[in-house]
């Protein structure tokens, strides 16, 4: 694994514990509401996750981009596809999106590196 991939994961992993750690019951509710959001429903998962990269891309979301990469690339999301979804928020977000699409190619080239 990538020590860009490594660094985000650790942290991600470290802090949620942190933030849970703490029992806030909203908190709780909120993330168990965000996992349920994503589960396959009318729309499959694979969807949810793209729809969620673009929103976080448009939003200007770094840490949310690279969530929702790495979900995509779980979801088994080609390089074609992923490209057409970097067209769309670019679209849909206007060109103060292309620094973070540049971080998002980084990342989804370690990404798929693994393979």
């Amino acid at each position: 694994m990538s020590e860009l991939i490594k660094d985000f994961n650790d942290y991600r992993t470290r802090m949620n514990e942190v933030i849970l750690a703490k029992d806030n019951l909203v908190l709780k509710r909120f993330w168990s509401l965000d996992n349920q959001a994503y589960a396959d429903g009318a729309l499959p998962s694979k969807t949810k996750e793209l729809l969620g990269l673009v929103a976080s891309m448009v939003l200007r979301c770094d840490d949310c981009i690279k969530y929702h990469l790495g979900k995509s690339y779980e979801e088994g999301v080609s390089t074609e596809e992923m490209y057409e979804v970097f067209a769309i928020a670019n679209l849909v977000g206007g060109s103060i999106v292309i620094p973070h699409t540049r971080r998002a190619a980084e990342y989804w080239e370690e990404l798929i590196k693994q393979s």
